[in-house]
Order: C-alpha cells, then sequence, then structure tokens
C-alpha cells in the first residue's frame, strides 16, 4: 500500500467534511441555487452558503462579507493580481508591481502576464533560507507601485515570511499587499488584522476540505480598488460571478471549523512527526535539508542528496507518495526554480524530495519511509559510483537484489522490461583507476551537470566481452538500458560492436522522445569501450 507523504500538494478530504459535502447533495432541501431569492429553496441554500462563509472568514479573523469565493486558490492570486492592475489600468494608467523569486506559479506567471500588458514587475531574492527580507521588498518599492505580493508559507521548501513586516512597510507608502496564503491556512494560526493585508487568498483542498473551492480576502477599505476579472451575475457582491458550487462550499466551512477545533492538535502532530523523520535520515552522508529550520510550517520537510538523480530517487521509491525537486518528463531537466533561487546546485535541486505529512500520518509511516529513503539512495550512489560509508542498510544490499526487503517493488512510470532492469541494476564496481589493467576497457561519457554520466567497464578475452559491468548516473530508463547492455555483451564479440542502436533502446523500454538524447551519451560511453 502507498504512503501518502504529500500533503502539501494535497491533503485527503476529512470523512466529516465529505459527510457535510453528500449531504448538500443528497438534500432534497439544498438543490436550488444560492441566488434564487424569490423562493424559500433558494433562501435555505443561501443561507448554508452564508454559514459557512462565516466558519472560513472565522478561521482567519475576517468578517463574513470580505470573503470572496473562487475555483481555489489559482483563480484567487489571478483575482488579486489582474484586478488590482485592472482597476489601477482604468485611474491612472500602469503601474509597478512587487514579488519575489520563489513565489507560486500562479502569481509568477500572473505577474508575467502584467509585465507583457505593460506594467513595470519587479521580483526580489530570497535569502539563503528562502525567507524574503522585509527590507529588500522595502527598496524595491517605488513612487508607483500599485501591489506586493508574497507568500506567507512556501509551498516548496515551507519555510514563512514576515508579512506583518512587510505589510507595515506597504502601509507607510499607500501600497496594497497580498498573500498567498494556501500553505499557511490550516497548518498555521493567521489572522488577516495582525498580518496587516489587503488581499489573501487561501484553498480548502490544504486543510483536508474538497478541491475545486477556494477564497480571496478583500480587506473592505481595500475593495474599491480592485476590479473583477470575469463577468456574469454580479454574484460575490460583484468581484466574481458564476453560481456557487453549494456542496464545495459546506465542505469548505465544516474544513474551516475543524480547523478551528484541532488546528493546535494537527500542527503538534505534524511537527512530532517532521522531527521524527528529520532525526531518521539526518545521519545519511550527504543529505542537506532545504529552508530556514525555524520559520516555517509544520510538516513539511525539503531535502536534497547529493550523488543521487532525482527522477531515479522519486521511480525507486513507488511505496511513496512524496514530490521530487526534478521535472523527470521534461527534456530541458528544468530544476526547482525555488531550490535554484537559494542557490542550490542543478543536481542537488533535482535530487530533492519535498515530504509533507499531515492528520492522517501515522509514526510507522514516517519510520518506513525513512527506511526507504535511506535504502534507495545507497542502491543510487553505488550505480553512480560514489558508495559513501554508512549509507547503506543492515542487510548490506541495495533494492533489486535478490533477498532486499523492497526488491519485489516497482516502479509504475517504467515498461515491465525497463523497471526489471532498473531495478536489477544494483552491483557496480569500483572505479579507482584512471588507467585500467591489461584486457580492461573503460568507456566515459556525459556529466552529472547535465543530468547523465556513464561509464563502462569491458573484460575483453579472445576479441569478445567476458564481463560488462558499468557506473552511471541518470534517469530510470537510462539506468535500465545501462543494465540491459551489460546483459547481452556478456559473450560478445568485439566486431558486432554495440548491440543494435539508441532508436531500437527506445522501442525496446519506451523511452519518451525528450530522452533520447541521453541513450547518445550511453552510445558514446560504450563505443569509447569497445573502440579502444
Amino acid at each position: 500500500m502507498t504512503i501518502y507523504l504529500d500533503y502539501a500538494a494535497t491533503t485527503p478530504v476529512d470523512p466529516r467534511v465529505a459527510a457535510a459535502m453528500i449531504e448538500c447533495l443528497t438534500d432534497p432541501s439544498a438543490q436550488a441555487n444560492a441566488a434564487s431569492s424569490t423562493h424559500g429553496l433558494g433562501l435555505a441554500v443561501h443561507e448554508r452558503v452564508e454559514a459557512a462563509r462565516g466558519e472560513i472568514a472565522a478561521l482567519i479573523g475576517a468578517a463574513p462579507r470580505e470573503i470572496v469565493f473562487t475555483s481555489g486558490a489559482t483563480e484567487a492570486n489571478n483575482l488579486a493580481l489582474l484586478g488590482v492592475a485592472r482597476a489601477a489600468s482604468r485611474a491612472a494608467g500602469r503601474g509597478h508591481i512587487v514579488s519575489s523569486r520563489t513565489e507560486h506559479k500562479s502569481v509568477l506567471d500572473t505577474c508575467a502576464q502584467l509585465a507583457r500588458d505593460g506594467f513595470a514587475v519587479t521580483l526580489v531574492e530570497p535569502d539563503a533560507g528562502g525567507r524574503v527580507d522585509p527590507e529588500a521588498v522595502h527598496a524595491a518599492l517605488r513612487v508607483d507601485t500599485l501591489l506586493v505580493s508574497l507568500m506567507l508559507a512556501n509551498n516548496e521548501i515551507g519555510v514563512t515570511n514576515d508579512i506583518a513586516a512587510v505589510a507595515a512597510l506597504c502601509k507607510q507608502r499607500g501600497v496594497l499587499l497580498h498573500s498567498d496564503a494556501s500553505q499557511a491556512v490550516g497548518k498555521l494560526p493567521v489572522d488577516v488584522e495582525r498580518l496587516g493585508v489587503d488581499f489573501l487568498a487561501f484553498t480548502a483542498h490544504k486543510f483536508y476540505g474538497p478541491k475545486g473551492s477556494g477564497a480571496l480576502y478583500v480587506r473592505e477599505a481595500a475593495r474599491p480598488r480592485i476590479a473583477p476579472i470575469q463577468f456574469g451575475g454580479g454574484h460575490e457582491r460583484g468581484l466574481r460571478s458564476g453560481t456557487l458550487p453549494t456542496h464545495q462550499i459546506a465542505g469548505f466551512g465544516a474544513a474551516a471549523a475543524l480547523v478551528r477545533s484541532q488546528g493546535e492538535g494537527d500542527a503538534a502532530h505534524a511537527r512530532d512527526l517532521a522531527a521524527r523523520l528529520r532525526r531518521a535520515l539526518e545521519s545519511l552522508p550527504g543529505v542537506i535539508f532545504n529552508g530556514d529550520a525555524t520559520h516555517r510550517v509544520p510538516g513539511l520537510i525539503n531535502l536534497s542528496f547529493e550523488g543521487v538523480e532525482g527522477e531515479s530517487l522519486i521511480t525507486g521509491l513507488p511505496e511513496l507518495a512524496v514530490s521530487t525537486g526534478s521535472a523527470c518528463s521534461s527534456a530541458t531537466r528544468e530544476p526547482s526554480y525555488v531550490l535554484r533561487a537559494l542557490g542550490r546546485s542543478t543536481e542537488l535541486a533535482q535530487s530533492s524530495l519535498r515530504i509533507s505529512l499531515g492528520r492522517f500520518t501515522a509514526a510507522s509511516d514516517v519510520d518506513e519511509a525513512a527506511g526507504a529513503i535511506r535504502r534507495e539512495v545507497a542502491r543510487l550512489r553505488l550505480l553512480a559510483g560514489d558508495p559513501t560509508p554508512g549509507s547503506m542498510d543492515e542487510t548490506g544490499r541495495a533494492p533489486g537484489e535478490e533477498g532486499h526487503p523492497e526488491g519485489a517493488l516497482l516502479a509504475r512510470a517504467l515498461s515491465p522490461l525497463a523497471r526489471r532492469y532498473f531495478l536489477a541494476a544494483a552491483r557496480v564496481p569500483r572505479f579507482g583507476q584512471v588507467t585500467p589493467p591489461a584486457g580492461i576497457r573503460h568507456g566515459r561519457a556525459g556529466r552529472r551537470a547535465d543530468g547523465t554520466c556513464v561509464l563502462f567497464e569491458l573484460e575483453i578475452s579472445n576479441e569478445s566481452v567476458k564481463s560488462a559491468r558499468f557506473s552511471a548516473y541518470g534517469c530510470p530508463h537510462t539506468l535500465a538500458v545501462v543494465s540491459w547492455l551489460c546483459e547481452v555483451l556478456e559473450g560478445r564479440g568485439l566486431a558486432a560492436g554495440v548491440p543494435e542502436t539508441p532508436a531500437d533502446w527506445a522501442r525496446k523500454f519506451e523511452v519518451p522522445a525528450e530522452k533520447l538524447g541521453r541513450l547518445l551519451i550511453v552510445e558514446d560511453a560504450l563505443r569509447a569501450a569497445l573502440d579502444r
């Protein structure tokens, strides 16, 4: 059974929330449109919606009329940025927006669109821990600055920003402040009055509510400075037209009520589990914990592993549902922009795991996850030719070797043939000599910085390959192909050359088109060994 450790992506719906939603979907008295005020059924649904609105407002210390329902935090962020820009351009033309380089894509991409529309945008750099210094924001303000958009908690590394300090600086200059708080609401106490924000975006599915239901807090004093970005029936006091999804809003309200009653307990539980996981992994050589250690949401850990390729790491952990900093299917292998902003190398950014814990995580889940991560990191380091003392498990075996407790777990993303060879790649030689002895040929190609590095070692006897071994750093498809090649090379005559072609390997192992360049690196390394 898969252990779910991706609460930062989305949380499981609490059964009590699901019950509230089911009631709305099955109760005949809850089927009307909340905007239908001409009959009793519509008024009854309106009352349900307003009751949920009250619970949600109370969760963040707002007035109910300051809550604007949206489809989620992405729409709420878009409404805040585009709405302020639209209102400002009507009044005085273009203006200036300040944000940070580590914001969620729903903010960064919206800022990019505003820049294309003629607005000036400044992105502030974070410090080494991932936090944005309020003074850096202050320094970026201009006379024409309309809005600062700065997240309360980062979605990748979990660090929190001092929004109250930024709000004080913005207030001095008459600048509006928006905060994406989707990773904070439900995990930390959030009070819009203490924070001093004008707009705050959050969403139900980050704290055990339904997907597709979010909200934008709009401070009453700031309402004249934001305009709608979609039009229709003038719902939500004219800011967001569209028929309200009663069952989702009811679930949103139920989730908010649960956080108010048990949020402190949830936070303590997540914090304890995160500390337990950190203790289990911090002794692993070459592990780096990303983000400020003090100012952060409970239950979120982001860590990188030296000498490990990210996609292979995540593929080798099919028993865990976690996120990675590697763009696994990207032809450009773009690493996490958040970790790169912290100064992490491409290799470290791609080898990162984001592990997030929550209400339904058990201590046994954390212990199993830690054991699986330690074993897979050890295996991949061996494959890359970088065995790290103390990183193997107590069995002395790596996944894929006979007798290893995780050997039967297969990576679901690969074809059956690729899975077989990816997990079979376990016994790796030590390549300590610059010049191989007589009868041994080495062939190397690629660089770790580019995501693929392969070294073949061939033992030659009577013009044929007596044995073939390898060391490789790369994606699961690369490791599978290299492992298979070593198997078919044994006993093969040198005159026969390279077995098949990279195109044949791609078809055999169902390698995605964007990875074909990596197979060319494999071919170069093998040819270098065969031709010497």
